[in-house]
C-alpha cells in the first residue's frame, strides 16, 4: 500500500472501485482527514485516455456541486501514473451493504432515503449534471440516516469535453433507465427512473427487472411489467405503488418529470403513514385512510379512455385504466387542496367522485371524511332578514280578548271623569 499521494498521507484502504482504489488519508495542512479515490492510469493506451478524461469529469461534476445529499470534493491531482480526487470522509455503510443484509426495512426508512436520494438529484440537475449509474452501491447512509450520493464517474453534464459514443452503456445493467438500455441519450429522467428501480428493491427485496445475465435484464427493463410492491410487501401502502408506477414508467413523458416532484411525493406519503395513536383516535384514523383509499380507487374507475393521451401505459399491471394521469389524479387526491384536485380533473378530465358516488362504495364513510366535495351551504346569508313564525291560534284570541277588555275599561273611566266634572260645574253655577 502507498503511503503518500501528493501532500495527503494515506492512513489505510477502505476499498476497490470500479476505476481504482479508495483510501483513508489525513490532509496535513488544515489536519482533516479525508478519503482518496484514485485510477492508476498506467493502463493500456486505448483505455487510458478515456479513464483519465471520466475520472477528472468526476471532480469537475461533483466539485461544482454543494448539497448536503451529495458527496463534497476538496481536491483533485496527480501523483506519478496516479490520479486522485480528495474528498468528504464519510463514516457510515453503502446501501448495497444494508441491503445484502438481508432485513426488509421499515417503509418509513426507505421514503426518507430514497427522498433524500431525489433531494440530491434534483439539485446536480439543476446544475445540468446526470449520474447515470444511481445505484445502492453509490449511497452512503452516515449518522441519523443521512444520505450522500456518490460517485459521479460517468455523470454527462451539457458542457462535458468527453462524449459518450452513439450506442454504448453506461451504468449498471440492473437500474438502467429503458433509453439508457438501447443508447439513446439521456437526461435527468434516466436517473428518476434507476431511483424508481432502487425503491422497488427497498420494498420489495427484489429487483422490478431481473434475469440470468445482462441480455435477460435488459429485455425485461424494456418490455416487462413487475406485481407491484405491496403484492410482495403488504406493508406497502397504495400511495407507493402509484409513486413507484410513475418513476418506472417506460415512456418518458409519463414518468416523473422532476426529481423534487419525487421527492416530494415521497414525503406526502411519508407523512400519511400510521401514527402511534390513542384508542380515542385509531377509529377516526382508519376512517379517514379509507376514505382517501376509496377516493383513489373511485377516481381512477372514472378514467376518460376516450383520447389517446388518456390510454393505458405500461406501468406496474395495477389496473387496466392506470396512467400517468390517473397516477398524477390520484397523487393529488391523498396530497393537494380541493383546488388542486378540481384543476388536474379539468386538465385530465377526470371527475372527481361525489360524496354519494363514495357512501355507495362504503356506507360507512361520512360527508366529514372527503374534504375534497364541497359542502353544501346550509347557513342564511350573514344580512339575511330573520323571518317571524306565526303565533298559534289559541295565543293569538288570548291577546284578542286581552286588548277588548282594555278597551272597555278606559271607556268607563272616561264616563265616570265626565260625570264628576259635570257634578262640579253645577255646584258652581247653583
Amino acid at each position: 500500500m502507498i503511503s503518500q499521494l501528493g501532500r495527503y498521507n494515506i492512513i489505510g484502504e477502505l476499498g476497490q472501485g470500479a476505476m481504482g482504489t479508495v483510501y483513508k488519508a489525513v490532509d496535513p495542512l488544515i489536519d482533516r482527514i479525508v478519503a482518496i479515490k484514485t485510477i492508476n492510469l498506467s493502463l493500456a493506451m486505448d483505455e487510458k485516455d478515456e479513464y483519465e478524461s471520466r475520472f477528472y469529469q468526476e471532480a469537475k461534476a461533483a466539485g461544482r456541486l454543494s448539497h448536503p445529499n451529495i458527496v463534497t470534493i476538496y481536491d483533485v491531482g496527480k501523483s506519478g501514473e496516479i490520479a486522485y480526487i480528495a474528498m468528504e470522509f464519510l463514516q457510515g455503510r453503502e446501501l448495497r451493504d444494508i441491503l445484502n443484509d438481508g432485513k426488509r426495512m421499515p417503509v418509513e426508512q426507505v421514503i426518507n432515503i430514497v427522498a433524500q436520494v431525489a433531494q440530491g438529484l434534483a439539485y446536480a440537475h439543476e446544475y445540468g449534471i446526470v449520474h447515470r449509474d444511481v445505484k445502492p452501491s453509490n449511497i452512503m447512509i452516515v449518522r441519523d440516516g443521512h444520505v450522500k450520493i456518490t460517485d459521479f464517474g460517468i455523470a454527462r453534464m451539457a458542457s462535458a469535453a468527453v462524449r459518450t459514443q452513439t450506442g454504448m452503456v453506461l451504468g449498471s445493467p440492473k437500474y438502467m433507465s429503458p433509453e439508457q438500455v438501447v443508447g439513446k441519450l439521456t437526461d435527468q429522467r434516466s436517473d428518476i427512473f434507476s431511483l424508481g428501480v432502487m425503491l422497488y428493491e427497498m420494498l420489495t427485496g427484489q429487483a422490478p427487472f431481473g434475469g440470468e445475465n445482462i441480455n435477460a435484464i435488459m429485455y425485461q427493463t424494456l418490455n416487462s411489467v413487475p406485481p407491484p410492491p405491496s403484492t410482495l410487501s403488504p406493508n406497502v401502502p397504495e400511495m407507493l405503488n402509484f409513486i413507484v408506477a410513475k418513476a418506472l414508467a417506460k415512456k418518458l413523458d409519463h414518468r416523473y418529470q422532476d426529481a423534487k416532484e419525487f421527492a416530494g411525493d415521497l414525503y406526502a406519503c411519508r407523512d400519511r403513514l400510521p401514527r402511534p395513536t390513542t384508542s380515542h383516535d385509531v377509529s377516526k384514523q382508519a376512517l379517514s385512510v379509507s376514505a382517501q383509499r376509496q377516493e383513489a380507487i373511485t377516481a381512477g374507475k372514472h378514467v376518460d379512455t376516450s383520447e389517446d393521451e388518456s390510454k393505458p401505459v405500461a406501468t406496474l399491471g395495477l389496473s387496466s385504466v392506470f396512467d400517468s394521469a390517473a397516477a398524477t389524479l390520484r397523487l393529488a387526491a391523498l396530497t393537494g387542496t380541493a383546488e388542486e384536485v378540481e384543476e388536474f380533473s379539468k386538465t385530465f378530465k377526470m371527475p372527481i367522485p361525489s360524496i354519494e358516488e363514495i357512501n355507495r362504495a362504503n356506507p360507512a364513510l361520512s360527508a366529514a371524511t372527503l374534504p375534497l366535495t364541497p359542502k353544501p351551504k346550509s347557513e342564511p346569508p350573514i344580512f339575511a332578514k330573520p323571518k317571524i313564525a306565526p303565533a298559534p291560534a289559541a295565543a293569538y284570541k288570548g291577546k284578542q280578548e286581552e286588548k277588548e277588555e282594555s278597551s272597555s275599561g278606559n271607556l268607563l273611566l272616561i264616563v265616570v271623569v265626565f260625570l264628576v266634572l259635570m257634578g262640579l260645574l253645577s255646584v258652581f253655577i247653583f
